[in-house]
């Protein structure tokens, strides 16, 4: 009954508008008053609590790489490095699409910041070159999705801070998945090609301006080889990490390829602040409703009822999926794994899952809701970005949504997909 009343006002809330924010507190509340005592005095401690742990500072300074290596203009040198890599193949500009989101995830983390970049860019171009309008914002929003998987990741900071589990490994296991979601949409756009007829790039680039935009795209590409490199020889912590990233973004943007001025640098600053104070309230509230459900036992209760239900564990990692992608569609990512982690991850652990298993199954599946109807943030920015309906974009996403999910099922019922690197880097005991 517990339970079942604290989810009722947690949905209740969502439903009738209030911020999933506010929502988790209010529930929280609601389970704190249930344990008697005065929770207004337990509150502040838990939200604190929920805050005051080392690895979330790697969040801002991720954030403030990000922004100042997007407004250094790194977009156009990795699309025209992408470009040059795929060469002049049907449906070139595609394959360029997909490429750039695996380069752009491993600087900013961020589907959404994905879209906004290379949309503006890539759609029209590839409009004009003869994709239609709906195709080319399905393929952006679509390969947006490795931006999170890709290391550096939030989602995954904030998976490894609230759960306790090493980040450095959960960046490792994301390589692995990321290159998968690649090549299974880079699979797909050469099968519509067949159907379609995708047009074929026919720049050409001379010697000396492939070796210009080589350089020029390898810089920004030193951010993430920085941050793991120096996660996984044991230099520093994922947190140490980021605050090299930032180094590394203000040393190219300000002094390298100077296209960011010193002055700019404080604007940028409190865009980075407002977006970690967005998540770590997030973080707080739902460390209140954690805490309130923990002090319940209802984690236990909800163990229990798992194993006495569902033996099979292959058959809960399924039920976890589908809840996960059910809340996707209507969650954003880091809500809903942080609704749904502190509550699901001790439970997968009684099936001999492993956390870090786990965190990549969560991570991957929710922010395939990103790109999913009716409250996807990817699939609502490329649209407007693109100036497409939603309702067409969608049909246009469903192959690559395919794709995407039959890697979502091979990370599941085969862990060694995402353990592998972990394990033979030794972040994995």
């Amino acid at each position: 009954m517990t339970i079942f009343l604290l989810a009722l006002i947690l949905i209740a809330a969502i439903f009738i508008g209030i911020p999933i924010t506010w929502a988790l507190g209010f529930s929280g509340l609601v389970g704190l008053l249930l344990l008697g005592g005065n929770p207004l005095t337990l509150i502040p401690q838990s939200l604190y609590n929920g805050v005051a742990y080392f690895p979330l500072l790697s969040i801002p300074f991720f954030f403030f790489a990000g922004e100042i290596m997007n407004k250094g203009g790194i977009t156009k040198r990795l699309i025209k490095l992408s470009s040059l890599i795929v060469g002049r193949v049907p449906g070139s500009l595609a394959y360029v699409n997909i490429l750039f989101s695996m380069f752009f995830g491993g600087i900013t983390g961020s589907s959404v910041a994905d879209v906004s970049s290379e949309g503006p860019i890539l759609i029209p171009a590839m409009t004009e070159d003869g994709f239609s309008k709906d195709e080319s914002v399905a393929i952006t929003v679509a390969s947006s999705i490795m931006g999170p998987i890709i290391p550096p990741s939030i989602i995954m900071v904030i998976y490894g801070s609230v759960m306790n589990v090493p980040i450095g490994a959960l960046f490792m296991g994301g390589i692995i998945p990321g290159i998968l979601i690649a090549a299974g949409l880079s699979f797909v756009v050469f099968l519509r090609n067949k159907k379609y007829h995708f047009p074929v790039r026919t720049e050409r680039y001379s010697r000396e301006q492939a070796k210009e935009i080589i350089l020029q795209g390898i810089l920004p590409l030193g951010m993430p080889v920085i941050i793991m490199g120096g996660i996984l020889s044991g230099i520093c912590t994922a947190t140490e990490a980021g605050c090299l990233a930032v180094v590394y973004a203000i040393l190219v943007s300000c002094f390298i390829m100077k296209t960011v001025s010193l002055q700019e640098l404080p604007a940028m600053l409190l865009t980075s602040a407002k977006l970690t104070g967005t998540v770590l309230i997030i973080i707080g509230c739902s460390k209140t409703l954690s805490w309130a459900l923990t002090l319940l036992q209802v984690q236990k209760s909800l163990a229990v009822f798992f194993t006495v239900i569902i033996s099979n564990k292959l058959v809960f990692l399924l039920c976890i999926n589908l809840l996960y992608l059910f809340m996707g569609c209507f969650m954003e990512p880091a809500s809903a794994l942080l609704m749904f982690g502190p509550i699901l991850a001790p439970i997968a652990v009684t099936y001999g899952i492993n956390p870090i298993h786990f965190g990549l199954i969560s991570c991957i599946n929710l922010n395939l809701g990103n790109a999913t109807p009716p409250l996807g943030q990817s699939l609502f920015v490329g649209c407007k970005v693109g100036k497409a309906s939603i309702g067409k974009v969608s049909g246009k996403l469903i192959p690559y949504l395919a794709a995407e999910l039959i890697v979502l099922l091979l990370v599941t019922y085969v862990p060694k997909i995402g353990l592998f690197l972990p394990e033979i880097s030794g972040l994995l005991s």
